[in-house]
């Protein structure tokens, strides 16, 4: 996936990330048999950004539409998992493993935020648990309603 990056006096990284559409084959690569493996892997968290990114894909593309899907990342460390883009406008998306909400969760869409402005339209925090949440700035969607975060990212673009 490619780097978001434009004209604000930002140092940013340009790095492309790769991503498995096989989430199940990069466990078996990292020698990952059993769930009980994962939940305790260092790279739980990539695994799972990983695939909540795959889906993403996967869903617009049974839809019939090219996703304009990218990542932002600075050089100071600085990070959104997933930015979409249509036209001038961005709908930002953070990927999250772990079941407890915590105010971490946040920092790298505020951060963002403040950057471009209203470029943002909406924002949202898929992570691991099972409840969608409303938070000040942004909600939180659990992994396992994949289309209904994506019907709500459409909707971010339409207002």
């Amino acid at each position: 996936m490619p780097p978001w990056h434009a004209n604000i006096s930002k140092r940013l990284i340009k790095t492309p990330k790769i991503y498995f559409w096989d989430v199940g084959l990069a466990a078996y690569l990292l020698g990952l048999e059993e769930e009980r493996q994962v939940s305790r892997d260092p790279l739980r968290g990539s695994l799972f950004e990983n695939m909540v990114v795959a889906e993403v894909f996967k869903q617009y593309y049974h839809q019939g539409r090219r996703p304009r899907l990218f990542f932002y990342r600075d050089g100071s460390g600085n990070e959104v998992d997933l930015l979409l883009e249509r036209g001038q406008d961005l709908v930002l998306i953070e990927i999250k493993s772990g079941q407890t909400v915590t105010r971490h969760f946040f920092q790298g869409m505020n951060r963002f935020a403040k950057i471009v402005g209203d470029r943002v339209k909406g924002g949202l925090v898929v992570y691991g648990g099972n409840d969608q949440q409303a938070r000040s700035d942004w909600e939180v969607w659990p992994v396992s309603n994949i289309e209904g975060i994506l019907n709500k990212v459409s909707h971010f673009f339409a207002d």
